[in-house]
This record gives C-alpha cells, sequence and structure tokens, in this order.
C-alpha cells in the first residue's frame, strides 16, 4: 500500500519554502504548504499560556513555527532524522523546541504529561492512522484535545452516526472514548506533491470519567472487533464463541441486528452482560 504522510513544511512570511527536503518515498512525504489551511489550523488549536502542546510529524515546521510564534514553547514527534536539525534550525528565533526523535506509536503519552496534560496536534501518516488514533486513545486520561490532519475518508468514519456505510470499528472505539468534531476539509493542491486523496482536520475531545463507560476496555474491544470482523453476519454469529444470543438479548439487543445498526454504548452492554454473567 502507498503511503502518504502530509509531513508539514516550512513556509516563509513571503509564502516560498525555506530551503529544499528530498522526499522521502519510504515516507511518502506531502508537505502542507498552504497558508490558508495552516492559518485555521492554528486558529483551531488556539493555544493558551501555561498548556502543553505536542505535535505529531512536524516536518519542516509549517504548523509547528505559527504555533510556536504564539505559545513560546513545545514539543515535537519526528521520526524522519533528517528532518530533525531543519526545524530546529527554522524554531530558533521562535520559542524552546524539543524534539522526539521516534515512532509515535512507541512513545508513551502519559508518561510525557507526568506533569500537565497534553493538546496533540498533527498531520497523522494516512496508511497507519488507525493505530495511531488507537494510541491516542490509550492515553486519552492524559491528553487535553487532539487536532489532527487525515485522509477525509478516516475523518468521516471517525465521525459516522450509527446506520452510516461508513460507521464501523473505528467510530465507535474513537466515540466511546472522545467526541469527534470534523473542523474542516483540505484540498490535495494544499499539500507538495498533492497526494491522490482529499484530507480534513479534526478536533478529537476526550471524554471525561464521568462521560465514560466502566466496563472492562479490553473486553468492549473484543466485542467490537468481532463484531465488525464479519458485518455481514448478524450479532449472534458475528459474536460467536464470545456471547450467546441469550446474553445479547439481555443487553436488549436484538441478536439478529448487525453491528453497524448498534450505538458505541450497545456494545458497552454486551460486554458488561458478559462480564456479569463470567463472575458470577
Amino acid at each position: 500500500m502507498k503511503r502518504y504522510l502530509p509531513t508539514q513544511s516550512y513556509v516563509a512570511p513571503s509564502g516560498e519554502p525555506q530551503g529544499k527536503h528530498v522526499h522521502k518515498k519510504q515516507f511518502g512525504q506531502h508537505f502542507l504548504h498552504d497558508p490558508g489551511i495552516i492559518r485555521r489550523i492554528v486558529q483551531a488549536v488556539a493555544p493558551k499560556p501555561g498548556q502543553r502542546l505536542v505535535e505529531i510529524g512536524p516536518g519542516e515546521g509549517a504548523i509547528t513555527l505559527p504555533l510556536l510564534r504564539e505559545h513560546g514553547s513545545m514539543t515535537v514527534i519526528e521520526l524522519d532524522r533528517d528532518l530533525i536539525p531543519r526545524i530546529q534550525a527554522a524554531a530558533a528565533a521562535h520559542g524552546t523546541l524539543d524534539v522526539i526523535n521516534a515512532d509515535v506509536l512507541t512513545v508513551d503519552f502519559t508518561a510525557l504529561a507526568k506533569e500537565q496534560p497534553l493538546r496533540l496536534v498533527g498531520n497523522l501518516p494516512y496508511n497507519i492512522s488507525s493505530p495511531i488514533l488507537f494510541h491516542c486513545i490509550d492515553h486519552s486520561a492524559a491528553i487535553i484535545d487532539m487536532h489532527f490532519m487525515l485522509q477525509k475518508e478516516v475523518v468521516d468514519r471517525m465521525a459516522a452516526p450509527p446506520g452510516s456505510k461508513v460507521y464501523g470499528r473505528l467510530s465507535v472505539m474513537l466515540q466511546l472514548g472522545c467526541t469527534v468534531q470534523p473542523l474542516f476539509h483540505v484540498p490535495p493542491g494544499a499539500f507538495n506533491p498533492p497526494p491522490k486523496v482529499d484530507s480534513a482536520v479534526v478536533r478529537l475531545i476526550p471524554l471525561t470519567p464521568e462521560q465514560r463507560h466502566d466496563a472492562d476496555p479490553k473486553l468492549v474491544a473484543t466485542v467490537v472487533r468481532h463484531a465488525f470482523g464479519q458485518r455481514r453476519k448478524t450479532l449472534s454469529n458475528a459474536l460467536g464463541g464470545i456471547a450467546t444470543a441469550d446474553q445479547i438479548r439481555a443487553a436488549g439487543i436484538d441478536p439478529k441486528e448487525r453491528a453497524e445498526q448498534l450505538s458505541p454504548m450497545e456494545f458497552v452492554n454486551i460486554a458488561e452482560v458478559i462480564a456479569a454473567e463470567t463472575a458470577g
């Protein structure tokens, strides 16, 4: 699968990119360069004094530098070692930049937020965006909010309601952990070179402890994964070996329904019935 990674580039006040970076095929780099889109992202984030900003994939700093000028300090996570000296040099005049050279999937956001919760920002690698989102959700107690640019198709799935053709595992798991707010569309021409897909910016706000369910998260994830793993089958068939038809009924759900017909909390209800009967 071809990987589209919309890593960002620094845009000078004149609108001309500073220097030249060779686009790496292994990273599938597509650098954001549209000043209007950059401005809208920064306005959406609207950092406040004292907040801890962490950007995933800063590239050459198209979003990093405007945020840094407003905020004075931030942390970035960048996998491409060759880009790090460029972003450090560009950032020097604007504030304090801490750089973590790592795969974001290996970063412990909870540990990073030891002193204060995080606000995450970033252009996510399109072909591994779901693992990154699930990784962030695993650390949602340490996160205030997230502003991400992703493939528009992914954002549509993230925000999809039950019954939608694109409603699925990603929709359920994210909506059980966050409020999902699609913000605006980003056309291919906003990048250099243009990717073959449209993008979109989305805001994720983790639910408070009072808003979140208290079921076993691993069991909920297992129920959701199996339910959508065979989404054309009825729940009683898709969940065979995990939940019986009687257990599904006990959760207030018709076993003949299919996964895409259930609300996120109905999956939680099934998990709670399974847990209660196992404990009993």
